[in-house]
């Protein structure tokens, strides 16, 4: 019986610490919106979209407003926005995506999950190259009455593809036209689960046994930090 409860408190602390990083990405994400565009979520559409994203992480509605309040007080330090490049062990590429007020910081993190991690941090476009940079949305296939229709009628707003399962739609675009792209979907009342940029790999690597497990762990590093938001490699 022991031995259970302790799995049980091991999974359940997993799961608060998975909801704790989601948490504090999607303030992150609210903040920066709003030091872009202002508070008013109804004239900022990246706000609306932070916003969105934080609903689907289940992140409180109290908590929402909070980091609404915090971003537009005056003594408040912005986010930057700022992506890192490296190699992870047995030839993976990575891009780590963050939002920091405190670049030092950051950077010397980053480097030492990497180092940690067997990996080396690099250069700026030092494996980006080997990545599209897309748009990506996903849908809820209740508020699209014909998704057929709407692919034709989005390949005019930069649509490079659309797919789905069961519940859901997903729309790939470049990233320079998330904005064009975003707006037709609210132009037609879609609901949008989920919005973000990401970096698709070209070529992926398979890694198996012990090189997965070691890359995998390097993984886990960076993701784990405060100032990552999302982390993009070509592991298969």
């Amino acid at each position: 019986m022991g031995r259970i409860f302790e799995t049980r408190k091991h999974v359940m602390f997993a799961r608060f610490a998975k909801m704790s990083v989601a948490f504090n990405r999607a303030r992150k994400e609210i903040e920066i919106a709003v030091k872009a565009g202002g508070p008013d979520p109804s004239t900022n559409s990246k706000l609306r979209l932070a916003m969105q994203n934080a609903k689907s992480v289940n992140m409180p509605k109290d908590r929402v407003e909070a980091a609404i309040k915090r971003a537009s007080s005056k003594d408040t330090t912005g986010y930057q926005e700022i992506t890192y490049e490296g190699m992870g062990p047995h030839g993976i590429y990575v891009i780590v995506s963050c939002a920091t007020d405190n670049t030092t910081r950051t950077v010397a993190n980053v480097r030492h999950h990497f180092k940690k991690g067997n990996g080396v941090l690099g250069n700026s476009g030092s494996v980006s190259f080997n990545f599209e940079h897309k748009a990506f949305f996903k849908l809820k296939k209740g508020s699209v009455a014909d998704p057929e229709e709407l692919e034709l009628d989005l390949i005019d707003f930069g649509l490079d593809e659309l797919d789905s399962d069961d519940d859901f739609i997903y729309i790939y675009c470049p990233y320079e036209e998330f904005g064009k792209m975003q707006k037709a979907l609210e132009d037609r009342n879609v609901e949008v689960e989920s919005a973000e940029l990401q970096y698709i790999p070209n070529v992926y690597k398979e890694l198996e046994g012990e090189q997965r497990t070691e890359m995998t762990e390097l993984l886990d590093l960076l993701e784990e930090d405060d100032d990552v938001v999302a982390v993009y490699h070509n592991m298969q």
